[in-house]
């Protein structure tokens, strides 16, 4: 669409300026809709409130005229915004003094407890009971009496307690204690050494020569991702070549 928009004001004479106007406006578009974006925060879809959601498609909305607004860009910039100060402020408001987001966002809601279905609270939450079903299934319950509390999130969701036969063993429940899993750092990305990361894990490059040539790799550059954690565990995935290797430091 763009592109094409492009075209006819080309061909007209005289519309250089305009299309100069236009990739300004797009770029000026783009750049609004990127600190707006920022400010307002990083929320997967699942996670945005209905107000957080319709904002976002409002925002999207004016974004896209600003970008083919060429007598008055101005406007739909004010209004974007001001959109994006508004939904900032109430989360600020809604942080410092929480019980405001039951005003403004919903509280949740409690469906079902101890075997019992409460209608009246379903129809706060505007589900009928197929739909209540639905999300349970959804999330692998397809027994009712399976389920100890169902909870409607303010943010749409369904939360499940299960009742306690029915939730999974854990190694707790067995008086099994295995270790702690830690977090892998990556070391080598795209055949590239990151050294700030190999000094945080108290490695050196000395440390990685050695390891890469136990796996016969004689460069960074072959490497496609090499992770390692605490325990110095290295997990080394080489460029062009599904095979991985992992190797432990010797103590």
């Amino acid at each position: 669409m763009f592109a094409a928009i492009l075209v006819r004001l080309w061909r007209k004479e005289g519309c250089h300026i305009q299309v100069f106007a236009l990739c300004l406006t797009t770029l000026g578009s783009f750049a609004t809709l990127f600190i707006a974006a920022k400010l307002i925060g990083h929320k997967q879809i699942s996670q945005l409130d209905f107000f957080d959601y319709i904002t976002g498609i409002t925002i999207g909305s004016i974004a896209a005229e600003m970008a083919t607004e060429l007598e008055a860009p101005w406007k739909p910039f004010a209004a974007i915004l001001i959109y994006a100060g508004v939904t900032l402020l109430l989360s600020v408001v809604t942080n410092k003094f929480p019980r405001t987001r039951r005003y403004l966002y919903g509280s949740p809601i409690i469906l079902l407890d101890h075997g019992k279905l409460y209608r009246e609270n379903l129809k706060k939450a505007k589900l009928d009971l197929g739909e209540f079903l639905i999300m349970c299934r959804q999330q692998g319950y397809f027994d009712l009496t399976s389920i100890q509390t169902a909870i409607f999130e303010s943010n749409g969701r369904l939360t499940i307690l299960p009742v306690s036969t029915q939730r999974p063993a854990t190694p707790g429940d067995m008086d099994l204690s295995p270790k702690q899993e830690l977090l892998f750092t990556e070391l080598i990305m795209d055949g590239r050494i990151l050294e700030n990361n190999l000094q945080h894990m108290g490695l050196n490059l000395t440390w990685l020569s050695q390891q890469l040539k136990q796996r016969s790799i004689h460069s960074a550059r072959d490497v496609f991702l090499a992770v390692c954690d605490r325990n110095q565990k290295l997990v080394v995935y080489e460029t062009g070549s599904k095979e991985m290797r992992t190797a432990r430091r010797a103590k």
